[in-house]
């Protein structure tokens, strides 16, 4: 007997329907992200947002990022929980944008599963919708991709990227740095997105400590697997509250690379920024990724955010307001280092801790 042509396609692996269940699952929750200046709903071709908006600024300059959220995704389906995930797929994409001082109007994901599993991906969207909610901007649109043989049963992959605006005379970056500003740091909640190969090397793999995910650590006070679906901060409110209100120069997403890496990225050649490891405690989290792995400190802070999510280049009139603002809006921070100008012994552009974390 013939097949018609869903069912051809429902033999090949891909469930059209299971996808429309799933939209219908996450209607909700997309619509509780909306922004008033979105277009119509889900189910078009295209997310539409009203640019009239835009007339208010003198010079509206749009800014866009796109990411992932790396292996963190293999904890979330070894745990079958999905909807913290999305908070981290947000947050690698906002605060990246939020950074240049930027507003975030408004985000788009992809979804690529090896099976259609609506509660799974309503989850997943749950997330996302909720986090973009904190993030101030709207989930318009996303796609679903069923990939029957490229991925597993239960494996799925998530990216997403995100629009936002900022007046361009008042964009943040490494041309407004000057010497004497302050570094303020912003707390993670743990290790975000970013280093969980290590992470999974270091304390889940047979060459590792081999440790299950529903292990009870004392040292973090839950199961390892709570821990490490932590979900990622996001700092785009704060952030935004600082550019408007105070006089900071530049801020840095701590994400890839670390530190010192993402910070070099905003400070100009001429100038040099020095960190004192010793003004905060990294969360356990990470010191049980050193000791379970012999990781060194350097490659460590490398790889990881080591308790630092976020800093801001502050100039030192504004530090106090800064540090209030941060606090009102529920993000711990502190003064950690100041920029200066570069001497004949200092690598330009270059960031430096020095030091030890406090109580390691």
């Amino acid at each position: 007997m013939t097949q018609t042509p869903q069912n051809a396609y429902a033999a090949a692996g891909v469930d059209i329907d299971a996808a429309d269940r799933a939209i219908d699952l996450m209607k909700g929750w997309v619509e509780k992200s909306r922004r008033p200046e979105v277009i119509g709903g889900l189910g078009g071709f295209a997310g539409l947002f009203d640019a009239s908006a835009l007339k208010a600024y003198d010079r509206p300059v749009l800014a866009t990022s796109t990411d992932g959220v790396g292996t963190k995704v293999a904890i979330a389906q070894a745990m079958d929980k999905h909807d913290t995930i999305g908070f981290d797929l947000v947050g690698m994409v906002v605060d990246d944008l939020v950074v240049c001082g930027a507003e975030p109007l408004f985000m788009t994901d992809y979804i690529a599963t090896g099976r259609v599993v609506p509660e799974r991906i309503a989850a997943i969207v749950k997330g996302i919708a909720e986090a973009c909610v904190e993030a101030g901007c709207s989930l318009v649109g996303g796609e679903i991709a069923e990939h029957p043989g490229l991925l597993g049963p239960d494996e799925y992959d998530v990216a997403g990227a995100t629009t936002g605006v900022v007046e361009g005379e008042q964009m943040l970056g490494p041309g407004r740095v000057r010497p004497g500003d302050v570094v303020i740091a912003m707390a993670s909640s743990g290790v975000h997105a970013n280093g969980y190969s290590l992470v999974r090397h270091v304390l889940l793999s047979e060459a590792g400590a081999g440790w299950s995910l529903d292990r009870h650590v004392d040292e973090l006070g839950r199961t390892l697997g709570e821990e490490l679906l932590t979900p990622t901060k996001i700092y785009t409110k704060p952030s935004l509250r600082l550019a408007r209100e105070t006089a900071t120069h530049a801020m840095a997403h701590v994400t890839g690379g670390g530190l010192a890496a993402n910070l070099e990225r905003v400070v100009p050649e001429e100038l040099t920024v020095t960190i004192d490891r010793s003004t905060w405690t990294p969360l356990p989290v990470f010191s049980l990724v050193r000791d379970a792995g012999a990781v060194s400190q350097p490659d460590l802070e490398a790889t990881l955010n080591c308790g630092v999510g976020m800093v801001a280049l502050t100039d030192p009139s504004s530090v106090d307001a800064a540090l209030l603002a941060l606090e009102e809006s529920g993000v711990q921070a502190w003064v950690a280092g100041e920029v200066r100008a570069a001497t004949g012994d200092d690598r330009p552009g270059s960031v430096s801790l020095t030091g030890q974390y406090a109580g390691w």
